[in-house]
C-alpha cells in the first residue's frame, strides 16, 4: 500500500470515528441530518430552488 493510501485511510478512520463521537454525545442529532440534507440539496439543486420547487425534507 503506498504511502498517500495509507494516509488517506488513517484520515477516513479519524473521520468516521470522530462522526460516531459527536452521535454519541448528541452534537449530530437527526435535526441536524435534515438541516444538512436540506442544505445540500438546496446548493446542488439551485436551479429548482429558483423554480420554485419546495426542497423541504419532511
Amino acid at each position: 500500500m503506498s504511502r498517500w493510501r495509507l494516509r488517506a485511510l488513517i484520515v477516513l478512520i479519524y473521520v468516521i470515528v470522530g462522526i460516531y463521537v459527536a452521535w454519541l454525545y448528541d452534537y449530530i442529532t437527526p435535526g441536524l441530518l435534515k438541516d444538512v440534507a436540506e442544505a445540500l440539496l438546496a446548493v446542488f439543486l439551485w436551479f429548482l430552488v429558483l423554480l420554485g420547487i419546495d426542497l423541504h425534507i419532511g
